[in-house]
């Protein structure tokens, strides 16, 4: 069983930067694929970004490629999104998901989630 937790979260200037962290609990986190999603109100949660477990392969969603980067330390069980010229559409609740196979990008493959962190962009 894995618990995530995310920080980072904030309130940041359009065009600028922020960090995310997925830390997670578990002996075996190496072994799982960890996502970010994110999730605006009135809107549906939608898949941001992936990473494979040993962290050789990534996948984004079109929307931030180029400015969005996702990485992993499984000595440190964390997950992290580097979220670079942020928008003001890029404002919502990012959360961390965790799984051992299936489709990266759907929400239901996933079977640990965490709390979520708020992103707020300013214009």
């Amino acid at each position: 069983q894995v618990q995530l937790v995310e920080f980072g979260g904030g309130l940041v200037q359009a065009g600028g930067s922020l960090r995310l962290s997925c830390a997670a609990s578990g002996r075996t986190f190496s072994n799982y694929k960890v996502g970010w999603f994110r999730q605006a109100p009135g809107k549906e949660r939608e898949f941001v970004a992936a990473i494979s477990s040993s962290g050789s392969s990534t996948y984004y969603a079109d929307f931030v490629k180029g400015r969005f980067t996702i990485s992993r330390d499984n000595a440190k069980n964390t997950v992290y999104l580097q979220m670079n010229s942020l928008q003001p559409e890029d404002t919502a609740v990012y959360s961390c998901a965790a799984t051992v196979y299936g489709n990266l990008y759907k929400p239901a493959q996933y079977g640990y989630w965490g709390q979520g962190t708020q992103v707020t962009v300013s214009s």
